[in-house]
This record gives structure tokens, C-alpha cells and sequence, in this order.
């Protein structure tokens, strides 16, 4: 591996933006491929934070400042991307329910999952049903991750799903969810796809329900 890609690699778990920024348009100065620069700096650099992260040797905060240099990084590589024959991981609409305002973790889900090569169309917060029906409808989004922070907006999550079926859409859209007050059980209640309970966990759930939706 080249050394500039090793260094790439330990600025974003060091949650060093400058160098992050530096070291991604030296890499592109000189020539390294994009999808190298992309998987083996940045993305490997998540999938091991991620890691840390079960493993509970390094936290939220730890978390949130790497993703935001990884994000750094991937500002100055997306104008390449396009013309480098980089393959999404798939497309992920993310968002909290209507009448919850909470961001952060839905924040550090969407920038996991973007470090994991995802898509994401970032709906915000306080997001209504019609809203996530459009991202599958119009913005093509193979999967719907919803989050709830209140056990009062946890039903937001079950009237999307049913609207995703007025739709016509449910079929054609995997549903990941997660939030504090959230559970496995609820998910199982509710016909969801998948559940995380925290943002390492959202990136291999996506993984998988997006092997189901292209298998």
C-alpha cells in the first residue's frame, strides 16, 4: 500500500481534518487511484473505528470526529468519483421522524454509512411519511434508515412503513431503524427489515439488507 494511502488512513481515525484534506489531494496529485484513495484510506479507516467502537475502546465523540474527517476527505474526492468507475455500495435515505428534532445520531449514522461507499440522500429531521416515499419514488433509495430518540415518535416509524404499502413502494425498499428507545422486538412488530442499535451496527445492517434487495 502506498504510504501517502497508510497515512490517509490514520489521519481520519485521528479525526484530523487538515491533514486529511492535505494528504486526499496529495494522493490525487499523484496519481493514486480514486477507489484506492476511497476503500483503502477512508473506508477502511471507518470499518476500523467502527470496530473500536464495539469493541468499546472508543466512543461516540470519537466516532463523530472521524467521520467528519473522513467527510473532509470525500468533499475533495467526489469531482473524481463521477469519473472513476467507483461502484455505490447502494443508495440510503436517512432521516428522524416527524415530530422528533433529534440529529445527532441520525447524523453519524448517515456519515458511517458514507464512509462504508453508501449514498445518501440525508432528509433530516422531523421527516413526515410522504417525504421518505418520495426518496424511494423519485430519488430511487434501496433503503429507508429511520430513527426515533422518543418513545411519543416511535409510531412515525410504523406510519411510514404503511405508507411505503399505500405506495406500492414497500417491495421495491428495504427498512433499517434505530434510536434509543428502539428495540429488535419493535422492529419485528412493525414488519421493519432491519434494526441497529447504534451507528457501527447501521453499516452492516445496510450492507446486508442491500445484498437481500439486489439478490
Amino acid at each position: 500500500m502506498d504510504p501517502i494511502i497508510t497515512e490517509i488512513c490514520a489521519n481520519v481515525k485521528d479525526g484530523d481534518v487538515n491533514a486529511v484534506k492535505t494528504n486526499v489531494q496529495a494522493a490525487i496529485d499523484l496519481g493514486i487511484p480514486v477507489s484506492e484513495i476511497l476503500n483503502e484510506g477512508m473506508i477502511a479507516a471507518m470499518a476500523d473505528v467502527g470496530h473500536l467502537f464495539e469493541e468499546g475502546e472508543c466512543f461516540v465523540p470519537e466516532m463523530l470526529i472521524a467521520a467528519r474527517a473522513m467527510q473532509a476527505g470525500l468533499a475533495i474526492l467526489k469531482p473524481h468519483l463521477k469519473n472513476a468507475e467507483v461502484v455505490s455500495a447502494g443508495k440510503v435515505a436517512v432521516g428522524t421522524v416527524k415530530g422528533d428534532l433529534h440529529d445527532i445520531g441520525k447524523n453519524l449514522v448517515a456519515m458511517m454509512l458514507e464512509g462504508a461507499g453508501f449514498e445518501i440522500i440525508d432528509l433530516g429531521t422531523d421527516v413526515p411519511p410522504e417525504k421518505f416515499v418520495q426518496a424511494v419514488r423519485e430519488g430511487g433509495a434501496q433503503i429507508i434508515a429511520m430513527s426515533a430518540l422518543l418513545t411519543t415518535t416511535m409510531p412515525s416509524i410504523k406510519n411510514t412503513i404503511d405508507a411505503l404499502a399505500a405506495a406500492g413502494l414497500r417491495g421495491q425498499v428495504k427498512v433499517m431503524i434505530g434510536g434509543a428507545p428502539v428495540t429488535q422486538t419493535y422492529a419485528n412488530q412493525i414488519g421493519a427489515d432491519g434494526f441497529a442499535p447504534d451507528a457501527s451496527r447501521a453499516v452492516a445492517t445496510a450492507k446486508e439488507l442491500v445484498s437481500i434487495h439486489n439478490g
